[in-house]
């Protein structure tokens, strides 16, 4: 007599779903979990203790036009809160891969989707100042003090 070996069950869907589970826990403790972890990490301050943006910071810090803004203010989404907190653990973790694994460039330079935020975030700060104009041109060629790299102090 034969019998008949039950079908074979694939274990991939189950670990994928436990890993997605497992990302989205460590995410919300990392965000929410720590007292002032998700607010200071939207510092300036937190941009700067990376040693490879301190000349960044600097800049802004004394050359800045937009001194009383965080840097999140300009280099993230903020259009609203799932797309700001994808685009921020996105680019921590980017981030922190380049930083740890030794591969910073030696010229830091923003990305075509990071440029495309920041003039996003322009736009929607300046709405009044910018209807009547011309928006094809990235608003730092012509405001070029308030590039980091443009200012004369990198």
């Amino acid at each position: 007599m034969r019998f008949a070996l039950p079908p074979k069950k694939r274990k991939y869907p189950k670990l994928l779903v436990l890993l997605a589970l497992a990302g989205i826990a460590v995410g919300g403790f990392v965000s929410f979990g720590p007292p002032g972890l998700y607010a200071k990490s939207g510092t300036p301050e937190f941009c700067a203790s990376c040693h490879v943006m301190e000349a960044q910071y600097e800049n802004w810090f004394h050359n800045g036009g937009h001194r009383r803004q965080k840097c999140i203010d300009c280099h993230l989404p903020n259009d609203n809160k799932i797309r700001h907190l994808t685009w921020k653990g996105y680019e921590g973790m980017w981030d922190a891969y380049v930083f740890y694994s030794g591969k910073v460039p030696e010229t830091i330079r923003i990305t075509g989707k990071g440029a495309a935020i920041v003039k996003e975030n322009c736009l929607r700060c300046h709405e009044q100042t910018v209807m009547n104009i011309n928006t094809d041109r990235d608003c730092w060629q012509c405001h070029r003090r308030l590039s980091h790299r443009l200012t004369g102090s990198l």
